[in-house]
């Protein structure tokens, strides 16, 4: 691994970082970049509770000024806790939500309360382009990370605690998700990259155990998934705590291990 790790969040967002001061002119070299996708889970909830976070910072997450993240405005800076705070798609929902209600109800209940499904993520329909980002703008994000150089090392994929309402979107994922992976490689013009994806740990809807299936039987060259079921879920009862994030995270660090050892 180089000493200069980059991470690309796209949890329906995008946000970015790197490990060197972010008035370092040459810190473009050797990047490794990463680009973490999928839900509110991907983003993180860890330690919130009525709406306001605890502050709290494992030792494994402090902040360095060697550790940089790309802003909402394309701007480099030190990443600190929370990270996709101007990024994440879970406010500007809700403030787009607010707005539909005034115009088209039924049009918000067709495509429920949770953009995030991974229909949503491939969905092409004008219908949500308003209000929800696209595959389109996240690989953007993507592409931005790469000027002055790098390389992207892997895709880190949380989602699809929202298609466990719909059984149609249960019954679907596995196939939407291997062409969503290939998909997304085709456009990043790597067909080969590492993908290290969760399996859930909990669920919206009933169908967790149809979505957990699939995902762990995902059979694509180099893609891993790694199992979150049993870890430490908040007081929401969806989204993991602090403790459960750190460990996910440990395992994926682990399963992108095995792809350069």
């Amino acid at each position: 691994m180089s000493s200069l790790i980059w991470l690309v969040l796209l949890s329906c967002s995008t946000l970015v970082i790197s490990t060197k001061n972010a008035s370092d002119s040459n810190v473009s070299q050797d990047k490794s970049i990463f680009i973490l996708a999928g839900q509110s889970n991907m983003a993180g909830r860890g330690g919130l509770m009525s709406g306001r976070w605890d502050g709290r910072v494992p030792p494994e997450c402090q902040s360095s000024p060697k550790i940089l993240r790309l802003n909402a405005k394309n701007k480099w800076e030190e990443a600190r806790p929370p990270l996709h705070r101007d990024i994440d798609y879970l406010k500007a929902w809700d403030r787009a939500r607010a707005s539909i209600r005034q115009f088209n109800l039924k049009e918000l209940k067709h495509w429920g309360n949770w953009p995030c499904s991974l229909r949503h993520w491939r969905n092409t329909d004008k219908r949500v382009e308003a209000w929800r980002p696209t595959l389109r703008t996240a690989l953007s994000r993507a592409h931005a990370a790469l000027q002055g150089g790098g390389i992207i090392r892997a895709i880190l994929w949380y989602q699809g605690e929202s298609d466990t309402r719909c059984q149609e979107d249960a019954k679907l994922y596995k196939a939407r998700l291997s062409k969503f992976f290939t998909d997304i490689r085709s456009d990043l013009k790597m067909p080969e990259l590492p993908v290290v994806q969760v399996a859930l740990a909990s669920a919206e809807g009933p169908y967790i155990d149809d979505i957990r299936k699939a995902q762990l039987g995902i059979d694509l060259p180099n893609v891993k998934c790694v199992d979150a079921k049993g870890m430490k879920i908040g007081y929401d009862g969806l989204h993991l705590s602090t403790e459960g994030e750190v460990h996910v995270g440990q395992m994926m660090a682990d399963a992108f291990a095995q792809f350069i050892a």
